[in-house]
């Protein structure tokens, strides 16, 4: 008889008092029966590392601020498992998320990492820019599942072996270490995203917290994705499509060259309009089913500047990649 698995669910922490306890309720109620908890506290000010230590069954571990990516490799070296499962310390498990990972990765030895998708509810509902971002997450999530090249260590497992021979975390990274991570464990395994897995998010609810964090994320990321010598994330499984991104920058710059050329500046306008609709009309059809006729326009004009957004990022990040070879080598030292 083989015997089970052991899983480590490792979960950094810092100041998500406002989350955590529903994190780890959800943990202690899953189906799967073989499991220890890890908190790693990255130097949290608020009541977190209390609600951890009155946790039944919890390991906390507390450290300095050192980013999530330290808390992840410290967790690793503070647990004991056969299979590591990461989880945000704002997410909260389906029962069934950790008996689905184990599933998947014993059912094929080539997988080196499952990760899983957010719920198209939020953990805590704190109105419409929050409601936006979780139904678009659950929505680009499933729309990508399967093999992936970034490794989502919000809510994902892997093997203590495929971790061990990927090594650890870039933790000079506080963010874009998932897809770095990914591309570098693409090299040898398979990396998949398994719509079964499923976890419920507490999103950003304030819309310049949302175009500040996906400005600098796109930003940075230009120098992974032209890094070709890798085995670097296709365009085609980012959460904002390349084509749209360009249909947002025709409009924009058709809106811009209204004073000086109306008419082409209007067709150049309706033709980005028209080019972005179409590439998201997927996801409009979505917004109008799960939240309604009368949230479409509001749910598309914050997808139009998310998206718009990541077009300038880009762009600014190409500039930077052109100007700076530190900027070009950001992702070489893991």
């Amino acid at each position: 008889m083989t015997v089970p698995p052991t899983v480590s669910v490792i979960i950094p922490n810092h100041n998500y008092a406002r989350t955590l306890g529903r994190c780890l309720g959800a943990v202690a109620e899953q189906t799967y029966p073989h499991i220890e908890i890890v908190v790693v506290d990255d130097g949290s000010t608020d009541d977190s590392p209390r609600i951890a230590a009155a946790h039944p069954g919890v390991r906390l571990v507390r450290t300095a601020n050192a980013g999530v990516s330290a808390a992840r490799n410290t967790g690793v070296r503070h647990s004991s498992g056969d299979i590591l499962f990461f989880l945000d310390s704002d997410i909260a498990l389906h029962p069934d998320a950790v008996r689905i990972a184990v599933e998947v990765l014993r059912a094929d030895p080539r997988v080196g990492f499952v990760g899983g998708i957010y719920d198209s509810v939020p953990l805590i509902d704190d109105g419409a820019v929050e409601r936006y971002k979780v139904l678009h997450g659950h929505y680009w999530r499933r729309r990508t599942a399967g093999p992936v090249k970034a490794a989502y260590f919000s809510l994902g497992a892997m093997p203590r072996t495929a971790y061990d021979r990927a090594g650890p975390l870039d933790e000079s990274l506080r963010d874009t270490e998932d897809i770095e991570y990914g591309a570098r464990l693409a090299a040898d395994s398979t990396v998949l995203l398994d719509p079964r897995i499923v976890g419920r998010h507490d999103d950003d609810d304030r819309l310049s917290v949302l175009l500040r964090k996906q400005y600098r994320r796109s930003a940075t990321l230009v120098s992974l994705f032209a890094d070709r010598g890798r085995g670097r994330p296709q365009l085609s499984d980012t959460a904002y499509r390349p084509r749209a991104v360009a249909g947002t920058g025709l409009a924009l710059a058709g809106l811009a060259a209204l004073p000086l050329w109306p008419a082409a500046g209007a067709a150049a306008s309706a033709a980005g309009l028209a080019l972005f609709a179409s590439e998201e009309r997927g996801l409009l059809r979505y917004f109008r089913t799960a939240a309604g006729v009368r949230a479409l326009p509001l749910m598309t004009g914050l997808h139009f500047l998310m998206t718009a957004t990541t077009g300038l990022a880009a762009t600014a990040g190409a500039a930077h990649w052109l100007l700076s070879p530190t900027f070009r080598h950001r992702y070489s030292r893991a």
